[in-house]
Order: structure tokens, then C-alpha cells, then sequence
């Protein structure tokens, strides 16, 4: 039986990589999108009520876990004694839970002394919308500091505060930790938190904006370049954006919803939240806004550019513009809006501002993800998120390797076809049969 090989493979394989690019999805609308999207590279990890049976978090990788209500949960990561250390959590709760203003986590890095060397809380605030929301803590490296400076172990404790009428089903939780770059050598940074920055309100962005579909998550989080960007918004929902914000830039965010079509008017507090972290995952700030059926604003309140300094200011909002990098804004409607406006898509303005221009990078060698980058200005210009830009990428490097491979398979093949026709050419008598001009006999191909 003749074999009859596959026409084209390479070459087919190049086509569909190239329909594939073509064909890549963009996140999906309104209530179609998930309630939150992890990062599917994240590893599973379960966090131990005793710290001495603790799962060690490796940087860069991302971990799942859960935590139910009231549980006191340790991870452990291993420190050098000259890097700042990061380690957050995202909380997830049930969608349609019940949450109380003060229910929420509380991030903290321990020594084995149980010496706290940071902690930081993150709550849902008056909304009372479950939804999630992230914490960071810290162990930072300072001159004449007496606790947790040595190379080691340390311990990372997540608490969950939930009140006794919150849901009690347990939360998703999102994992990572980081190190952040070391100084230039020989570069002295000032020790003081900067006394003022410009603080007016910004007039409205002169160009730029569009419609743009924010992601469920901080994975998928679409990316936004300064401009007034349009969305959709459903009872319940968060919507995540991302914006690159280098050093010595400063960010102003505003989120408008827009007024009701159904002429309710019914009054919603707090129907919808803003919220901004930096990259490392730790909140910055947040606001919301009151909903009666008409447009309604809220603006995030001034912060200073991004600097190193700003980390020894005792606000936190202000402490946690301390390095460039992609910030994260969050936008989530109330699930008490429904009750008056129904369960439909609401539109939802989100406005953004980058002022200034750069500055340069204090840390020596790779920033890694603190940092803004040509690409990343790309990105926010061209609205793609995290996935988005790695499967674009993915996809091209298979369509040249496909057309590589199929040119390489064409060459081999002729080169065989005419080894094959010169064997035979030597092994037949002059006035026998010839072979074929121009190869083997066609079979397939």
C-alpha cells in the first residue's frame, strides 16, 4: 500500500498561525466576561495554620490558594540581606457574597522572631461590593535598621476579617512575590519624603480616548494611554485596566457613569468604586460615587509622580507611588444597583492623564517589571492586554518557524529526489529504462 503523505504540512502550519493572528480574541463584553480572571499559570499552593509547615513562595511565580473566614494563614519566602522584598495578595470573594465595609485582608512579612517587618490591610470600603481587592507588604533594607535586614527565611501571613452577617464560603486568593532592582552604585536617593507636588485638577485630555473593553482581572487588565475611554459596566462586575506611569510621571484617573435609560431615579450609594494599584500589587487609593439614575463622577485624589522618595512618607497612598511600572485601575458597579436599574450594561467612563515625561531609572542592571518600556507605550496605545501580547507573540514565532521548516523540508526533499535519480541514473544499464525527469514518480506531494 502506497503511502500518501500530508500535502503542505509546514506550509499549513505557517497559514493557520497566521489566520490564528488574525483571529486573536479581545476581551469580551459585559456580563459574557468572568467574574475574575487568574493568572492560568498560577501554581496551587495552601497556606498552613502553623508557620513551621509553611509552602515557600519562589519569585516571579504566581500562586493560588484560599482562605476562609477568620483564618490566619502562613507562606514563607527566603530573603537575601541587600534586596526590598514584596509579597501580595488579591482576594477574591464569591461573586454575590455578602461583604461588610470592614471585611478584608491583612498582608504582613514576619521574621522568625514573628518581628513584623510591614504589613498592610486592604478592605472593601463603603460599597460593601464583594469583589477583589489587593494587599501588599514589605520587608525593605534600610541603613541602621535592626530587624529583619538578615539573609534567611520569613514568614508571609495573610488574615482574613469577616463579619459574622458577611458570607462565610471561603476566598480565592492570588499570590506574588517580588524583589525589587538595587540602587546604581554610587547613587545617593534622598531619605525624605518629597512636601509638595502639583495637586490642581487637571483640564480634560485634548485628544485621545475610544471604546476599550477592560479585563476581569489583573492578568487581562486592559491597557490605557492617556484619553477618556469607554466601557460597559454590569451590577456586580469589576473591570481592570492597566496604564504605564515611568518615573517622574504623575496620574490623575476619574471614572464617569453615565446616566440611566429607563428614567428610574432611585437613590445607590457608593454604587460605583475606583480603585489604583501599583505594580507590585499594593493599593494606592480609591474613591467611588453615589448613583440616582443621572451621569455622576468621581476622580481619584491627587498623587504625587512616581519617585523612590516617596516611599518614607507616612501616607500610604503616597508611599505607594514608589516605582514605575504598570498601574492598575479598577472599576466595580454595586450589585445594589440592579435592585433599581436592572441587571443591564451601564456605560462607564474611565479617564486617565500620564503628565510629564520620564526620568531616569535609579536601580542598576534589569528593572524587570518596574519599569516602562517601549513596548508597554505600544500597548497602551494599541489598548492589548498581558495575554494578549505573549499570544501575539507566541503565534508569530510559529508562524516563522513554520516557514522555515517548510522551506527546509522543500530543500531536503529536492535534494533527496535528485540523490535518489542519480543512484538509480548509475545503477541502469544505458539502454534500460530511464527515471523520470525531474525526480521520483508523484505520489502525494
Amino acid at each position: 500500500m502506497k503511502r500518501q503523505p500530508i500535502r503542505g504540512r509546514g506550509t499549513l502550519a505557517a497559514l493557520a498561525a497566521v489566520c490564528a493572528v488574525a483571529a486573536l480574541p479581545g476581551p469580551a463584553h459585559a456580563d459574557g466576561r468572568a467574574a475574575y480572571t487568574f493568572d492560568p499559570g498560577a501554581q496551587r499552593v495552601r497556606g498552613a495554620a502553623a508557620n513551621a509547615e509553611a509552602s515557600v513562595l519562589e519569585e516571579g511565580t504566581v500562586y493560588r490558594s484560599t482562605i476562609g473566614a477568620g483564618d490566619k494563614l502562613y507562606y514563607r519566602v527566603r530573603l537575601d540581606a541587600v534586596s526590598n522584598a514584596y509579597v501580595s495578595a488579591v482576594a477574591v470573594p464569591t461573586k454575590g457574597g455578602a461583604v461588610a465595609y470592614a471585611d478584608g485582608i491583612t498582608v504582613s512579612v514576619r521574621d522568625l522572631n514573628d518581628s513584623r517587618c510591614g504589613s498592610n490591610s486592604a478592605d472593601f470600603g463603603p460599597g460593601e461590593a464583594a469583589r477583589p481587592i489587593a494587599a501588599y507588604a514589605y520587608r525593605t533594607v534600610d541603613k541602621g535598621g535592626s530587624t529583619c535586614q538578615e539573609a534567611g527565611t520569613y514568614d508571609v501571613l495573610v488574615e482574613r476579617e469577616s463579619k459574622d452577617t458577611s458570607s462565610p464560603e471561603p476566598w480565592d486568593l492570588e499570590l506574588r512575590f517580588v524583589r525589587e532592582p538595587g540602587l546604581r552604585s554610587g547613587q545617593s536617593m534622598p531619605t525624605e519624603a518629597p512636601e509638595n507636588w502639583p495637586s490642581g485638577t487637571p483640564e480634560p485630555p485634548s485628544a485621545g480616548g475610544g471604546k476599550r473593553s477592560g479585563g476581569s482581572g489583573y492578568y487581562d487588565a486592559a491597557s490605557l494611554e492617556t484619553g477618556a475611554w469607554v466601557d460597559e459596566i454590569v451590577p456586580g462586575q469589576t473591570l481592570f485596566y492597566r496604564v504605564p506611569v515611568d518615573w517622574g510621571q504623575q496620574i490623575h484617573a476619574s471614572a464617569v457613569l453615565s446616566n440611566s435609560t429607563g428614567g428610574a431615579t432611585e437613590f445607590v450609594g457608593n454604587a460605583l468604586t475606583l480603585s489604583l494599584d501599583n505594580p507590585a500589587l499594593g493599593h494606592v487609593d480609591g474613591t467611588s460615587l453615589s448613583y440616582s439614575g443621572k451621569s455622576a463622577s468621581t476622580a481619584l485624589k491627587p498623587l504625587p509622580p512616581v519617585a523612590y522618595r516617596n516611599r518614607f512618607d507616612y501616607n500610604s497612598a503616597v508611599s505607594a507611588m514608589r516605582f514605575a511600572g504598570w498601574y492598575y485601575l479598577s472599576v466595580t458597579l454595586s450589585p445594589k444597583v440592579a435592585d433599581s436599574y436592572g441587571k443591564g450594561p451601564i456605560a462607564v467612563t474611565t479617564t486617565v492623564q500620564v503628565k510629564n515625561g520620564p526620568a531616569e531609572s535609579p536601580y542598576e542592571g534589569d528593572p524587570g517589571i518596574f519599569a516602562v518600556t517601549d513596548r508597554d507605550k505600544d500597548m497602551a496605545k494599541n489598548g492589548g492586554s498581558a495575554p494578549q501580547a505573549a499570544e501575539r507573540s507566541g503565534t508569530m514565532r510559529l508562524v516563522a518557524a513554520s516557514g522555515i521548516g517548510a522551506g527546509t523540508v522543500l530543500v531536503l526533499g529536492l535534494g533527496i529526489w535528485t540523490l535518489v535519480g542519480r543512484r538509480r541514473a548509475a545503477a541502469v544499464p544505458a539502454d534500460g529504462p530511464q527515471p523520470p525527469v525531474g525526480g521520483p514518480p508523484h505520489q502525494g506531494w
